[in-house]
């Protein structure tokens, strides 16, 4: 459990981050990474329930509880990262660079592309860095995914396919994410984007649970490139698929389950700083194959290294370099969510108008 990760020393130029809410996210995805970090300290929690209270002060001794964003300001916290519910980010990350703090969203980053918008030129007019979290490009399967697209082992992207797919049928998509488009669709989306870039059609599919969200989605993505992108996320969904199938003219890409372990890993009490070196490594009897018809090349995959975020993003607010993902970045993605959202509700293709001049 999280009382047993050893939390690193901080160098002394190491930014101070508070974290904003302590359910799931922020105590297992969040707090743990922050503490094996010598780039970051962990110096405030807020949250105002009594038992996370008692959790952040069993896990992390001496970090302040605050009960504003403001009282993090006092405790000299530079940062925040953003771990709520997803109906309270936008006015969050916006409140807490109104009061001169970096900011590090979850996901979903907005609920909307407006808001996402409004949230990364406030950011860009107060000159401070802004990223949405997503952690998922640092997955074990994605780091090689991308290693041999840019070797070009695959050749040209035809199709990407990729899965997010559980089985909860009682439980469903928790209120907290918004769906599962929103929630899951985050990751996929922005993997699809950072593989084949800026997207012009959309089309989805979903089927909405009895407590009112979206779940069981498909949205197919055609990019300005001529790749394509097929993406599933579900809660519903007996006999999963397999994480990637990445086709390309040369060869294609298959990797199958289970998900990168670095979720399940933080779940167990383990950290980068508890693990050292072997952090993020996958079993061998799950890597990935290079695929040509009839041949099969075993492909080890690459280390997760979830833990690159928060060195990096430490760095853009000590000016050293960009964010690991920018907020334009964010908005891109919540502009194709939207898109989903609205091509699932009136079973038609979504076209999306060309954003090359103003996307880097």
């Amino acid at each position: 459990m999280p009382a047993d990760l050893p939390d690193v020393t901080a160098s002394p130029d190491a930014v101070r981050f508070g974290l904003v809410g302590y359910g799931f996210g922020a105590r297992y995805f969040h707090a743990p990474l922050l503490a094996a970090s010598p780039a970051c300290e962990l110096v405030a929690v807020m949250t105002s329930d009594p038992q996370r209270r008692a959790l952040v002060a069993d896990e992390h001794p001496g970090v302040l509880c605050a009960d504003s964003l403001a009282a993090r300001v006092e405790a000299g916290a530079e940062a925040v990262s953003i771990s709520t519910p997803a109906s309270t980010h936008s006015e969050l990350t916006d409140a807490a660079l109104e009061l001169g703090l970096a900011v590090v969203c979850d996901k979903p980053f907005a609920l909307s592309a407006t808001a996402a918008a409004a949230s990364a030129d406030l950011a860009e007019a107060l000159h401070l860095p802004l990223s949405p979290y997503q952690n998922r490009r640092w997955d074990s399967d994605f780091r090689t995914v991308r290693s041999l697209v840019e070797a070009g082992a695959l050749g040209d992207i035809l199709r990407f396919e990729s899965r997010f797919e559980r089985f909860k049928p009682d439980s469903g998509p928790a209120p907290s994410g918004g769906g599962t488009l929103l929630d899951l669709g985050s990751h996929l989306v922005d993997q699809a984007l950072v593989l084949l870039g800026q997207v012009q059609s959309v089309y989805a599919e979903w089927t909405i649970r009895q407590n009112g969200l979206d779940d069981d989605v498909f949205v197919a993505l055609g990019h300005v490139n001529g790749g394509r992108s097929h993406l599933w996320a579900s809660s519903m969904q007996a006999a999963p698929g397999p994480r990637f199938r990445v086709s390309g003219t040369r060869a294609a890409y298959l990797i199958g389950r289970p998900l990168d372990g670095q979720e399940a890993a933080l779940v167990a009490g383990r950290s980068p700083a508890t693990e050292g070196a072997d952090w993020g490594r996958e079993p061998a009897e799950t890597w990935g194959r290079l695929v040509r018809g009839e041949e099969h090349q075993l492909i080890e995959t690459l280390p997760g290294a979830w833990d690159d975020f928060y060195a990096e993003f430490a760095g853009a607010v000590r000016g050293e370099g960009p964010a690991p993902v920018t907020a334009a970045e964010a908005v891109e993605t919540a502009r194709v969510l939207d898109a989903a959202a609205a091509s699932a509700a009136g079973g038609e293709v979504i076209w999306l108008e060309d954003r090359s001049a103003t996307v880097s």
